[in-house]
């Protein structure tokens, strides 16, 4: 932040103007009253310093300048706006010599854009060529965008703030406070069921077991079937429904029983049905 001052001083060399009589007390050091003003007083010169306006770098200062003529913001004229930034510059520089290096910078771009200005435009064609941009057009989008965030943060100032607008107030209130359960929704029980469906497909594992079947309950089983019958049809001694198990131990048996001459198997010609019947003489217990 630049801030424009104007500097009154009084050096050791002038002469203290002449006092007229005062009647009251000029001033108070320790309590002690003053009525004249002492003739080796020296008073540095900057010791009065009148802020006439503060700027927060060149653009603010330019947009000063344009709102304080009354300028059209589109329509610049860069001769009087660059003569005024001058005039600011300079006085700037008196007292705040480090910090009119980007004032400068822009002083250099006001007179460029001036320059090319007065520079004659070339001549444009009518094949549907474009005119040349105009030079203050740059400039013109820069103040533009940053009066928008200058009215924002003044916009943004005006908010009340703690501290400057209220102040904060701190009170001990004792509460009870009592443990409530939120609901529950049908749909975010359905999807934590699902998760758990999930960890479940994700973690389960195949197990072997050994089944106890015995042959020779199945051999008694088959007998027990032939006793009422002349013969039976192979296929008609197992069940599938069971499982593969037990058509295997089913059909140990009834090799195991022809292995012993209790049944026979017969079949009378090629890929016709294959029967089984007691063999004779044998009966079931």
């Amino acid at each position: 932040m630049v801030e424009l001052t104007v500097i009154e001083g009084q050096r050791p060399e002038e002469p203290v103007p002449e006092q007229e009589p005062a009647a009251s007390t000029v001033a108070k050091v320790h309590g002690k009253p003053f009525l004249d003003v002492p003739t080796d007083l020296y008073i540095p010169p900057d010791a009065l310093e009148v802020f006439l306006e503060t700027f927060e770098g060149p653009l603010d200062l330019l947009l000063y300048l344009i709102r304080r003529h009354n300028l059209d913001v589109l329509d610049i004229p860069m001769a009087d706006l660059t003569r005024q930034y001058l005039e600011y510059v300079d006085a700037m520089r008196q007292s705040h010599l480090e910090l009119a290096a980007e004032y400068l910078l822009m002083a250099a771009v006001l007179i460029e854009i001036k320059s090319r200005m007065l520079l004659p435009r070339p001549p444009t064609e009518s094949d549907g060529e474009t005119e040349p941009e105009d030079p203050r057009a740059e400039l013109v989008r820069r103040l533009l965008q940053y009066e928008q965030m200058k009215l924002a943060a003044h916009k943004l100032n005006e908010l009340p703030q703690a501290g400057r607008d209220y102040a904060m107030v701190q009170a001990a209130v004792e509460r009870v406070f009592a443990l409530q359960l939120p609901d529950v929704d049908p749909e975010d029980l359905r999807q934590a069921w699902l998760g758990l469906l999930a960890r479940a497909k994700s973690t389960r594992h195949h197990r072997v077991t050994r089944e106890q079947l015995s042959v020779r309950e199945h051999m008694s089983r088959v007998l027990r079937t032939l006793r009422d019958r002349a013969y039976a049809e192979f296929t008609d001694l197992f069940v599938p429904e069971r499982g593969v198990p037990e058509l295997v131990v089913t059909l140990l048996a009834v090799l195991e029983l022809a292995k012993e001459y209790l049944i026979s198997v017969s079949q009378q010609a090629a890929f016709a049905p294959i029967y089984v019947r007691l063999k004779d003489g044998n009966t079931v217990d």
